[in-house]
């Protein structure tokens, strides 16, 4: 019911239905002020991972022939996700493909930009986490999560 405690912790189950969506529109406006040496805008790319989790939002921002390489162990999977997992018996796989993991937008840049730019969310509020990097990538395996057999059980 609503008035019980949620069975991933965090408080009541009804309030934590109820909280409001992660709004990241601040602190990315902010984000895009930044410029690299050359003048060129920091940010390459911006994923709101939504519906289609991780899998499906950041190829959508990607050129062709490239993908993303990410490392589940880089944060810390929510309680919610891991309760989600069991009862659903959810594969990882299934996790990736369909829900954000913990992990709300993803922002690419050049990797001499990633400090400045983790810099910049962090002063604006947002928790960071570098969780991987672009490379080239087949069109069938746009984004490979490594790791989940051990940070998502």
């Amino acid at each position: 019911g609503y008035e019980s405690d949620a069975p991933f912790g965090g408080g009541n189950f009804g309030d934590l239905l109820l909280t409001p969506t992660k709004l990241y529109v601040k602190s990315i406006l902010a984000a895009l002020t930044l410029n690299d040496s050359e003048g060129a805008q920091s940010i390459k790319g911006i994923a709101n991972i939504t519906g289609g989790g991780l899998i499906e939002n950041i190829p959508r921002v990607l050129p062709e022939g490239l993908g993303a390489i990410i490392d589940a162990k880089t944060w810390d999977l929510p309680p919610v996700f891991k309760w989600l997992a069991q009862a659903g018996d959810l594969s990882a796989d299934d996790m990736a493909v369909t829900l954000n993991c913990g992990i709300g937008m993803v922002v690419i840049c050049a990797p001499d930009e990633a400090e400045k730019l983790m810099e910049n969310l962090q002063e604006n509020g947002e928790t960071v986490y570098q969780i991987g990097y672009i490379d080239y990538a087949s069109e069938k395996m746009r984004v490979q999560i490594n790791n989940t057999d051990t940070a998502w059980s």
